[in-house]
């Protein structure tokens, strides 16, 4: 069978969205040096695919290496300065100032070794403790500050090569690492307790300091800042009022409880380590195999004509590809490359672009089957069957992206916009052809369905995706394996980092009972009143996401927030499906919007701006949750006439909502017109037929006062 490629020339418009993305800060080795941390990056992910599939490991040992690997793995690719295109040079003598550090924690890292190579005894062995502090926990902590201070004032701006500081913090993540794997049957019993050890701590403390250290090379300032107030929290508790106290804890068994399986390596590793790394390698694959481009150029065929083609393109496209990506921004970056200059041809304002590519990316991690890995996430955090999930997630994420599509039509109408013409776009049956490129997600798909485990399912449709390439121009051989293996690793490292962070905050809030408490406080300030309940749990999920992916996000905030809202009565799922969904907004929430910042960052517009556009756009995401309470038939919960009936109220809101927005309904709309449609959208909520009465009124009103079949003065007249 003959495949068109998909570089013809009528279809060479998604070309290049495959390409491989790198932030400001990373690194391009080259040479030897590039070929070694390529290495490192292939067997980071075929390690995990071969422990998942073939051989388990225990289950602490294969977490520690999991965030182990990747702290160092990331040090070396991800400096602490961002790069100019034009190569930097390193500072004469700098190096010879690492060299102290770097010393230190050679002394630490051999002490370590001397155990493992039958050299030496461990901690547990040793007839005094003296020497371990003296030879591994404080020339590591030493060394470990000194080189990172010289990373942060005297950085190497080489973005060829490897930083020699860098080099050392990897180093130093390796030695606290193999301490705390060789030591882990004895910390199991000892950590967070009286009997710790000294060398314990120091450890686990490097341990922290090191995944604060990258995640805010990776994710910025905001986690890093909550994380640190979380830790602060635990030392300051006996001077603190009201719900937050707590009687303090030491050194030794704060951080040694804080890298255990209740607090760094829980369940926010736990994920990191088994579903978001297999998925983002099977994005991997469809990257490499270039299917992430098929989608784009199919949404291109499919809709790239009509008015406003572009931004259509961005909602169908953005919106596959953030499904399988796992991070808004990033899909954000890596499609809207290619959408944002060609929304702004057709007539798009800046903002506007950026924002329609920051909502639709964003929309991507609640779209079915997987959610950015979401789902399943969700799954393992409530014991819900994933189908359950999936199958709950459908109407939601109908309606939110119908509320984008809605905004981006009105706004075409409002300002006559074009689509692109029709011969520089695909042609769609060319890719009809070609539409076995969905293979992989339909065997992903009816695997999980039919009862094999999410693993299973992941690593099917990862091979999937090899085999179907072999139907395309882009046949997937070794070289092409290897270097979706090396892509997963990269792409994965973000996650992995903010995911460790994340656990610091679940074992803080586990440690100290806060969680409890701040149910206990949600349900006072709410009086049992659940609507109340979920206003607040709101707010929270949308503080907590500010600044995060949204793994740690949702991880993070169903920890503090799930229970109290459980516990007044809401089902588990409802609960759940509510945090997520403004877990995942909060990448288009003012005034911290990452998805908007990295859309703004391409289209050239204002991020402040942007940001606020964006949460025009995805204004029906804070609503549907509500939507979704009060009519639980939105999660497929009842009868299908109820659910059909609910389903086209909620669709009629929403679009009610986008023409208020966008101040378009048969005509432009005047302030009080726009109100009433607010009205009308906010009465569609309840699933009633009352207010469904009040809201159909409404929008009719309004539209035969645009049409002038009615005019406002008699109306008023008429409420007299």
């Amino acid at each position: 069978m003959t495949v068109p490629s998909q570089t013809e020339p009528d279809q060479a418009i998604a070309a290049g969205v495959d390409n491989e993305i790198f932030s400001a800060n990373q690194r391009k080795p080259v040479g030897k040096v590039g070929l070694v941390v390529a290495a490192l990056c292939i067997l980071y992910t075929a390690f995990h695919i071969g422990v998942m599939n073939l051989y388990p490991l225990e289950t602490w040992t294969y977490r520690l290496i999991h965030v182990g690997g990747g702290l160092a793995i990331g040090f070396l690719l991800f400096s602490s300065l961002t790069f100019n295109e034009v190569e930097g040079q390193n500072r004469r003598g700098r190096d010879l100032l690492i060299l102290p550090g770097l010393g230190l924690i050679i002394i630490a890292l051999v002490q370590v070794l001397l155990p493992w190579l039958g050299l030496g005894t461990g901690v547990d062995q040793a007839a005094t403790l003296t020497a371990w502090r003296w030879t591994f926990g404080v020339p590591l902590m030493l060394g470990t500050v000194w080189v990172m201070l010289i990373g942060w004032f005297m950085p190497d701006a080489r973005r060829a090569h490897l930083d020699l500081a860098d080099i050392a913090l990897a180093l130093a993540a390796i030695a606290a690492t193999l301490y705390i794997i060789y030591h882990a049957p004895f910390l199991r019993l000892r950590a967070g307790t009286a009997l710790a050890k000294e060398a314990d701590m120091w450890a686990a403390l490097i341990g922290v300091v090191l995944i604060l250290e990258l995640t805010r090379r990776m994710a910025g300032m905001a986690l890093v800042i909550i994380a640190s107030i979380f830790v602060i929290y635990s030392f300051v508790g006996p001077w603190l009022p009201g719900i937050l106290y707590h009687r303090g804890y030491s050194l030794t068994r704060f951080f040694t409880y804080i890298f255990t399986d209740q607090g760094i390596l829980g369940p926010t590793t736990a994920i990191s380590s088994t579903y978001i790394i297999l998925f983002v390698a099977f994005a991997a694959f469809l990257q490499a195999s270039r299917v992430g481009e098929y989608f784009v150029n199919f949404a291109f065929a499919a809709a790239g004509d009509r008015r406003g083609g572009p931004a259509k393109v961005a909602v169908f496209g953005s919106g596959l590809m953030g499904m399988i990506n796992g991070t808004s921004a990033g899909n954000v970056v890596a499609t809207g490359s290619l959408t944002i200059p060609l929304m702004k041809r057709v007539g798009y304002k800046p903002q506007t672009a950026a924002a329609v590519e920051a909502a639709a990316s964003s929309g991507g991690q609640i779209l079915p089957p997987i959610m950015g890995a979401g789902a399943f996430i969700m799954s393992e955090i409530t014991g819900i069957a994933y189908s359950e999930i999936v199958i709950a997630a459908i109407i939601p994420a109908l309606l939110y992206f119908a509320s984008v599509y809605f905004n981006v039509d009105l706004a075409a109408q409002k300002y006559d916009m074009k689509g692109l013409p029709r011969e520089e776009l695909p042609k769609f049956s060319r890719l009809a052809r070609q539409v076995f490129l969905f293979i992989p997600i339909f065997i992903l798909i009816g695997a999980l369905f039919m009862g094999y485990s999410v693993i299973r399912a992941g690593t099917l449709a990862m091979g999937a995706a090899a085999v179907v390439s072999w139907l395309t121009p882009y046949k997937m051989g070794v070289k092409e394996v290897l270097f979706a293996l090396e892509i997963s690793t990269k792409m994965t490292l973000q996650l992995v980092a903010v995911c460790a962070a994340a656990g610091i905050i679940v074992g803080v809030i586990a440690l100290t009972g806060l969680g409890t408490r701040f149910s206990s406080l949600l349900l006072g300030l709410a009086e049992n009143v659940q609507i109340v309940a979920l206003f607040f749990a709101m707010v929270v999920s949308i503080i907590l996401g500010m600044g995060m992916p949204t793994t740690a996000a949702y991880a993070v905030a169903a920890s503090v927030i799930a229970p109290g809202l459980i516990s007044m009565g809401i089902e588990p799922l409802t609960a759940h499906f509510f945090i997520f969904y403004f877990a995942v907004m909060s990448a288009i929430t003012p005034p911290v919007a990452l998805a908007a910042y990295a859309g703004a960052a391409i289209a050239q517009s204002d991020p402040m701006k942007t940001s606020v556009e964006s949460f025009k756009m995805g204004m029906a995401a804070f609503i549907v949750p509500f939507m979704f309470f009060s009519s639980p038939e939105l999660l497929m919960q009842g009868n299908a006439l109820d659910i059909i009936h609910v389903v086209l109220g909620a669709l009629l809101g929403v679009y009610l909502l986008s023409s208020a927005v966008q101040g378009w309904f048969f005509g432009n709309l005047n302030l009080v017109l726009r109100g009433l449609l607010v009205l009308a959208a906010i009465a569609m909520i309840d699933s009633g037929y009352l207010t469904d009465a009040i809201g159909v009124g409404t929008a009719v009103l309004v539209w035969a006062i645009q049409k002038r079949l009615v005019k406002p003065g008699a109306v008023a007249k008429g409420l007299d």
